[in-house]
């Protein structure tokens, strides 16, 4: 699978602007605040239906337009497929699969999966558990809608039991009816979300291991566990013995609404003891077993965006990484970068054909900065 062409109206910084790609790698380079992150972003787009950046559409229109529109074709198992987003202000945003609606948005999640490795990422080691939860149910939920329908009516659950621990201090009679209902509720979907982030990361550490071995040259031992109350055993019996904290502190203690990724380095947390070099290298496997799993999961080459990833690395690891994205396991990649001697070094001396796209030359339709295929 890959993306040939994409037009952009109103998107971000970009007024009107089409692309035409190469089926392998594309490079784009230009200064900070140029918009090259935002062709990225147009790419995620039309794979998630949303901003990589942020969850609120109306910020990604351009200033003092009223739309936005990313139109993209792909190639796909021998053919093309048409896909479109358009976003009006106070109006709802329209996703089209060959010039015909989705009534949701949710049935063209995974069907044309794209993974981003950005800066921002750094937040899955610098953050607390929820950044590194939302990490895992992003990936199980583009295929399985019996998990994300389970963490839906978990959280639902979950505010439910709350506030009946709330309203027993604010004097209402104890009433074990109504918290048994809602323990119930919790253990059916905790269960299923548990089991199924289990497998995911069981699935992804030899993986993520593996890629790191790679980037780092063997030089640091990495791992990644998971951690939830429900690996010790039963999760209703968990519910009882902590109700007394529970009702004290007027809110649910145990369950997958706690549940984290712990990182390690060495034996230690990697936010504690690596460096900004081995902490980007962390994440980079990290994203790469990710990569792997959704491939898996999707029997397709997801499309991979690779957004400003190179600063603050030695030669050697970004030699490792351009190997390991090079190889045959990995389909269509976006480099954006800030510095394209640097870039078309790096690709140069791997031997790779690319496509090169400059800005603001390509604002100027100037964009004839490229390499032949």
């Amino acid at each position: 699978m890959y993306l040939s062409s994409l037009s952009l109206t109103n998107f971000k910084n970009y007024e009107e602007l089409e692309f035409n790609f190469s089926n392998r790698i594309n490079c784009i380079v230009g200064d900070n605040g140029a918009g090259k992150t935002n062709i990225l972003d147009a790419v995620h787009y039309l794979s998630l239906t949303k901003s990589f950046f942020n969850n609120i559409d109306s910020l990604n229109i351009r200033h003092e337009a009223d739309f936005f529109i990313i139109k993209g074709i792909f190639g796909l198992n021998g053919g093309e497929e048409s896909i479109s987003c358009s976003f009006q202000r106070q109006k709802q945003k329209i996703l089209k699969r060959n010039g015909k609606d989705y009534s949701r948005l949710s049935d063209h999640v995974g069907r044309f999966p794209v993974v981003m490795i950005s800066p921002s990422d750094s937040r899955l080691i610098t953050e607390g558990g929820e950044e590194r939860r939302k990490f895992m149910n992003k990936i199980i939920s583009q295929f399985d809608p019996v998990y994300l329908d389970s963490i839906l009516k978990y959280n639902k659950a979950l505010q439910q039991r709350n506030r009946v621990l709330k309203s027993f201090n604010a004097g209402s009679p104890y009433d074990e009816q109504a918290l048994r209902v809602w323990d119930m509720q919790l253990v059916r979907y905790g269960e299923y979300v548990h089991k199924t982030r289990k497998y995911l990361v069981e699935t992804m550490i030899p993986v993520f291991q593996r890629h790191y071995a790679m980037i780092s040259s063997g030089k640091e031992t990495v791992k990644m566990s998971y951690r939830s109350a429900l690996n010790d055993g039963d999760f209703a019996e968990a519910l009882k013995e902590s109700l007394k904290k529970d009702m004290y502190l007027e809110y649910t203690t145990v369950g997958v609404h706690r549940d984290d990724l712990i990182l390690e380095m060495d034996g230690y947390p990697i936010k504690s003891v690596g460096s900004q070099g081995q902490q980007k290298s962390y994440l980079i496997a990290l994203k790469l077993a990710k990569y792997d799993y959704i491939k898996w999961k999707s029997t397709v080459l997801p499309i991979l965006l690779l957004d400003d990833i190179f600063d603050k690395f030695d030669g050697n690891r970004v030699e490792q990484i351009i190997k390991i994205v090079m190889s045959d396991d990995f389909g269509q990649i976006f480099i954006t970068d800030t510095h394209q001697e640097r870039l078309s070094g790096i690709l140069d001396s791997a031997g790779a054909k690319y496509k090169l796209f400059v800005i603001p030359h390509i604002l100027q339709n100037e964009n004839d900065t490229k390499q032949p295929e």
